[in-house]
């Protein structure tokens, strides 16, 4: 019981910083810190990407009807808006997918690390502060994701590829910001940011459980879904928090808050520990 409740809070973790552009490994790794899991270092790896299942799903549910292209019962039956919309999805995540599939473990060996994550939550929070202060009064040029051009869909992948490799960076924050620099809106931003973590995530967590193999214990199964439930469920409102703060905020509270963060994680593995 004591592995099942660590589980929800590491659930509720992943699904505040997931979606926020504060670097859910950062966090994670400070987690593990204070509150390690009783499980196998070949489990932990595994669950830390797919417990992030939950989050997606969230993404699914809210966005339903600006993600499924086809439309039982209605004279156009497939929406080419839509499937023009996961066309450049899929351009996006295109170079996170290859790296990934062919450098997954090694990156997780050598750039998994506290100076790596610690540097890049206060590099990228700092990159947040001077973009939107460079933003700052100038009207975007892409106001919605339709809008969102093939060209720039690509442009975000690259950004998203720096997640991809330098952990810390978070997929979101990388994702928000590349389309920040390129003048996509705000909200528009966040919102293609949350539909490339869907082929992104279910990539990841499908690649992971084939390394891990099926053979689950019933505590392993009690921790992953456990994880992933309370995920869904606190991604679900910190999406929908995250879509009405933009409206009328920026992201630089966001830039601080990494500056900050990274700086305790870069003090205590680097300092107190």
């Amino acid at each position: 019981m004591l592995e099942i409740l660590k589980a929800a809070i590491y659930g509720i973790v992943e699904g505040i910083t997931e979606w926020l552009p504060v670097s859910s490994t950062g966090h994670m790794i400070l987690l593990e810190e204070i509150m390690p899991m009783d499980v196998s270092k070949d489990f932990w790896n595994m669950f830390l990407v797919v417990v992030q299942l939950g989050a997606i799903l969230a993404v699914v549910l809210l966005f339903w009807n600006k993600i499924f292209p086809f439309k039982p019962g209605k004279k156009e039956f497939v929406d080419m808006k839509i499937m023009n919309l996961w066309g450049k999805i899929l351009v996006a995540c295109v170079p996170a997918a290859v790296i990934g599939i062919l450098f997954d473990d090694w990156l997780d060996e050598h750039l998994y690390n506290y100076w790596v994550v610690s540097v890049m939550l206060m590099l990228v929070g700092l990159v947040f502060i001077i973009v939107e202060n460079h933003n700052k009064g100038q009207r975007a040029t892409m106001r919605n994701t339709d809008a969102i051009t093939y060209k720039a869909a690509a442009m975000i992948g690259v950004f998203q590829l720096v997640a991809a490799v330098l952990p810390g960076t978070s997929r979101s924050g990388a994702t928000i910001i590349g389309a920040l620099m390129i003048g996509v809106a705000r909200t528009a931003a966040a919102e293609f940011t949350f539909y490339l973590a869907i082929p992104v995530m279910f990539g990841a967590s499908f690649l992971k459980l084939v390394k891990f193999g099926f053979d689950f214990t019933g505590t392993e199964l009690g921790i992953l879904f456990t994880g992933m439930i309370v995920s869904f469920v606190v991604s679900v409102i910190v999406i929908r928090f995250l879509m009405g703060y933009i409206k009328k905020h920026d992201f630089k509270v966001f830039g601080w808050y990494r500056i900050i963060l990274g700086a305790i994680v870069l003090l205590y593995f680097g300092v107190i520990r």
